[in-house]
């Protein structure tokens, strides 16, 4: 049975390959798994059959540098604000960021 957390992450996963360009075995293998399992590791997450586990999870953070949060991130808005939140905190380490919300 599939769970939140193997239909999220199993989403972001793929959304990170595209967008990187890469294939499923290139993901997995950056991240540390092993070259002739990668591909179908990747494919298991993305299909949501299974979710990597949150070490895993941590590897491919670090690997692609993207926040940790941004797999767990079950809105895609919130998702996407992650990205960007950590995109300017890691070129702007001695700045703050402010949030209004218009209401």
């Amino acid at each position: 049975m599939q769970g939140q957390d193997s239909i999220v992450t199993g989403k972001r996963l793929k959304i990170l390959r595209v967008r990187a360009d890469l294939i499923q075995t290139e993901l997995g293998v950056r991240a540390g798994l092993n070259e002739e399992s990668a591909s179908l590791h990747t494919s298991i997450y993305e299909k949501k059959v299974h979710a990597p586990d949150f070490k895993l999870v941590c590897k491919l953070a670090a690997a692609h540098d993207i926040a940790k949060a941004y797999f767990y991130a079950v809105d895609d808005d919130l998702a996407e604000l992650i990205l960007q939140y950590h995109r300017f905190k890691n070129g702007n380490s001695n700045r703050a960021l402010l949030l209004a919300l218009n209401n």
